[in-house]
């Protein structure tokens, strides 16, 4: 940004100082957005920790204490707090700021925070699809955000300046952003990344139990026969599974029960498709086989041509 240039807002507070939101204030800083960042965080060594760094200008153990005379709000917990978080700052807001979030899900979002805010306050909720299996206030980057697609999901009624300004700022940090509707946003991401996380944290739960009944089963005492195989010989495709299924999980434990209806509606589908592939499988259709698995190659593809195949961080998740 060019330091001519006056910042996009004079405070800006950010609940929650995880990957996400380490990663904004860091960006912020980097950018000249803010005049101040205000980080609120329920573990002081988190707050020293983002002191320390650098990335926040004053740490509060109270939201309510952090949103005070803030232009922008940012809630970067886990969507299953944001309920809590607004009833306690609604009166603590000052006129014409700006709240938005980061969280996978919309509707829950808007659900549990808009009813709590004055109507002189502007919410647009936001999340910006990009991540790494990595959490806490030293996991950030400012360059997370680049070149991911950031979708706002603004009710009818929000101000369009306000949302011009969110907007702004995700482009500053170099995302792709685009309007959505919110029911619209949870059944995309139910199937793009809400379903895959399910499947990795099942598929290394069954390997786990899988390797146990192995151990039990095995008499030698050796080093060799000690040694896990399921880690020992991880192939490309389980190694991509676990380090899915390192995400932290509490936000997704709160994004399955907050999104389970399109979560729900679209593993009954995977079950299906699965179930498909079970009997191709069975019944040796070896073309049925080719065939499917030509088609789905070329998602792949399209995904690298759109360049969203997670080049720049190769530990990258989404949320």
């Amino acid at each position: 940004m060019d330091s001519m240039k006056k910042p996009f807002f004079n405070k800006v507070a950010v609940l929650g100082l995880g990957l996400i939101g380490s990663s904004l204030c860091l960006l912020i800083k980097q950018e000249g957005l803010a005049g101040t960042i205000a980080g609120n965080a329920r573990s002081q060594a988190t707050l020293d920790t983002a002191l320390e760094i650098g990335f926040i200008d004053s740490a509060h153990s109270s939201p309510t204490d952090a949103v005070e005379d803030a232009d922008l709000i940012v809630l970067a917990t886990p969507v299953g707090a944001n309920k809590k978080i607004a009833k306690a700052i609604c009166q603590s807001l000052k006129p014409g700021a700006i709240i938005t979030d980061v969280g996978s899900v919309k509707v829950a979002v808007i659900r549990d925070v808009a009813p709590y805010l004055p109507k002189e306050v502007h919410f647009v909720p936001g999340h910006p699809v990009a991540g790494t299996e990595h959490s806490g206030p030293t996991s950030g980057f400012p360059e997370l955000f680049a070149n991911r697609y950031c979708i706002l999901t603004p009710p009818e009624e929000t101000d369009p300046k306000s949302v011009a300004l969110v907007r702004a700022l995700w482009e500053t940090a170099g995302s792709i952003v685009e309007i959505m509707d919110a029911a619209h946003h949870d059944r995309v991401l139910a199937i793009t990344s809400h379903l895959p996380h399910l499947i990795a944290y099942t598929i290394v739960g069954t390997a786990s139990d899988l390797e146990g009944q192995l151990r039990n089963k095995k008499t030698s005492n050796s080093p060799e026969e000690k040694t896990e195989e399921v880690i020992k010989f991880s192939a490309g495709g389980f190694r991509d599974f676990t380090r899915i299924a390192a995400s932290d999980p509490i936000m997704w434990r709160d994004i399955f029960l907050n999104n389970k209806d399109a979560v729900l509606e679209l593993l009954g589908r995977f079950i299906e498709d699965l179930t498909a592939m079970q009997r191709a499988i069975r019944w040796e259709e070896g073309e049925t086989l080719e065939s499917t698995f030509r088609r789905r190659r070329q998602i792949r593809r399209d995904i690298i041509e759109m360049g969203q195949a997670g080049s720049f961080n190769p530990n990258e998740t989404e949320g």
